[in-house]
């Protein structure tokens, strides 16, 4: 090995970019070249697209972020028309379909919401910024609670972790007291309805800088950091395979997709954080094939709807005067239509789901004018009960060697059903999700379980487990089990049932691979330059 170490990294999300950052940071002579097969969106690399503040800009971001939707198949996105519900669970603008119907389409019948988005930051240029702590089963009990505890402080540094968004906001507190006389004595201390922390950094306006990758990255984007020498991110580059000697990994062949000219990058380590579907999917064009590769597939199945708030209930807690001045207020950033964001934590046994409650001035679909809650003067909440998926080996996504996708690669297939058990829960939530709306006005649109894959939080396909027998790709530091030099990240290495948003979890999962290869690179490069 090199006394200066090259890393290469698949994926420019959250997660890959805690490792770029973190192997930086922790070797001092090392070399981080990250690839990401979409365009740079932002003239800061991975800035969420809803810091833009000209609307023309901000959908012209996630449209070249719709990779084969870009183009001829865009009416297939599966986001009716007149529909952005930011903050919610539902397919959203800048991501695409798997299946999206066109040659080199996946096969989703059972799954048909999976989507994903291909641009530098990933789904971080796109996501909610919600990061919820892992709670109670959510947890990997094969990490220590002080160790994890410690990986998750990290993680929240990394991504701006603000846990008292919006608490000025007395629109929010209303809706939080509502919620808390309706389910008064039946939470733990503790676990009732709160702010939702969120990734960004307050500005003096009230509003938001939302956080995406770029924040993760931090001194390797900043202009005049020396550490900036040492990383390099090559966007439209797409990593064809990852190759071999035997079981040790040697580096990446590379497909710079201006020029269609592949080529191959050697590097001492590779970590492949793509998402839940294509980081599996290079594993198996690469020829790594752990037998659980692909399967356990979980996500969260979600109910949402859309209340209209109560102004004599909410009159309550917060006068006309507070309204008036937070939509004042608001009004100066009309481009962020989040605002007064809580939520319900998962707990256990009698709460284990995750509800979300997201204020907004208007609802996220037309109303017909004449209804009489239209433009109602409290304005709405958008609220989604997210739940857990128990895992299970048939849950899965396999490839098909004899038939390719749109970009070359043996092309998904993806079966997945819902079992007695999470109907048993998802009904519960729904009754849930019922006895809040109540609590807080009248519903405008009833609650509804989405489509499978509207969560857009897809783990499980590259779990992560304590031994290697079979039920695992990755062991408890992330690198995947009998090939040397490979590391794996995301959502994809969960492996528990979770039903909270789970990026922080993720990089937290990342922080502690990244500290066993800084360990092990550290220990190799020491080696070298006594031999």
């Amino acid at each position: 090995m090199s006394h200066h170490p090259t890393i290469a990294v698949v994926g420019s999300g959250p997660i890959g970019s805690a490792y770029a950052r973190l192997l930086v940071e922790g070797l001092p002579d090392a070399r981080v070249v990250m690839f990401e097969a979409g365009p740079q969106l932002t003239e800061r690399p991975g800035e969420s697209v809803r810091n833009i503040a000209d609307p023309a800009e901000k959908a012209l971001a996630r449209e070249r972020s719709q990779g084969p939707q870009a183009g001829d198949h865009r009416e297939s996105l599966g986001i009716p028309a007149g529909t952005v519900v930011e903050g919610m669970f539902t397919a959203r603008q800048g991501t695409h379909l798997f299946d999206f119907g066109g040659a080199g389409s996946a096969h989703a019948p059972t799954f048909p919401a999976a989507a994903a988005a291909t641009n530098v930051g990933g789904q971080g240029a796109h996501w909610t910024c919600a990061i919820p702590r892992p709670g109670f089963s959510e947890k990997v009990d094969f990490i220590a609670d002080d160790e994890w505890d410690d990986l998750i402080r990290e993680a929240e540094g990394l991504l701006h972790a603000q846990s008292a968004a919006f608490a000025d906001s007395a629109v929010g507190r209303g809706i939080r007291s509502l919620l808390a006389e309706e389910f008064s004595g039946e939470l733990p201390e503790g676990y009732g309805p709160s702010t939702l922390p969120v990734a960004g950094d307050p500005q003096p306006d009230g509003s938001i800088r939302w956080a995406g990758a770029d924040v993760v990255l931090g001194p390797l984007i900043e202009p005049g950091n020396p550490l900036r020498e040492r990383f390099e991110l090559r966007d439209l580059t797409l990593v064809r395979r990852i190759e071999r000697d035997g079981d040790r990994v040697t580096g990446v062949t590379v497909e710079d997709l201006r020029t269609r000219q592949t080529s191959f990058v050697p590097a001492d380590l590779v970590v492949v954080a793509a998402d839940a579907f294509r980081s599996p999917q290079l594993l198996w064009a690469s020829g790594i094939r752990p037998a659980a590769l692909g399967h356990y597939l979980t996500e969260h199945p979600v109910v949402i709807s859309t209340v209209a708030l109560d102004g004599e209930r909410m009159s309550r807690y917060a006068t006309v005067d507070e309204l008036e001045a937070e939509l004042a207020r608001r009004a100066a950033n009309a481009a962020d239509p989040v605002a007064a964001v809580n939520r319900i934590p998962f707990s256990e046994p009698d709460h284990p789901f995750a509800l979300q409650v997201m204020y907004s001035e208007t609802t996220p679909f037309p109303m017909d004018p004449e209804h009489p809650l239209a433009k109602n003067r409290w304005g709405y909440v958008n609220m989604g009960y997210g739940m857990r998926k128990f895992p299970r080996y048939e849950d899965a996504v396999t490839f098909d060697d004899d038939e390719l996708d749109y970009r070359g690669f043996p092309n998904m297939t993806i079966e997945y059903a819902l079992t007695e058990r999470e109907e048993t829960e998802i009904a519960a939530a729904t009754e849930r999700l019922r006895r809040a709306g109540r609590a807080l006005g009248t519903f405008v649109a009833e609650p509804r379980l989405m489509p499978n894959g509207s969560s857009l939080h897809y783990q499980g396909t590259m779990r992560m487990g304590p031994a290697d027998d079979g039920t695992s790709v990755a062991d408890p530091w992330s690198r995947v089990w009998g090939v040397e030099n490979l590391v794996v990240g995301g959502n994809a290495l969960i492996p528990t049932a979770t039903a909270m948003n789970p990026t922080l979890m993720s990089v937290a999962i990342a922080v502690r691979g990244a500290r066993k290869a800084v360990e092990e690179l550290s220990a190799r490069t020491a080696a070298s330059v006594t031999a």
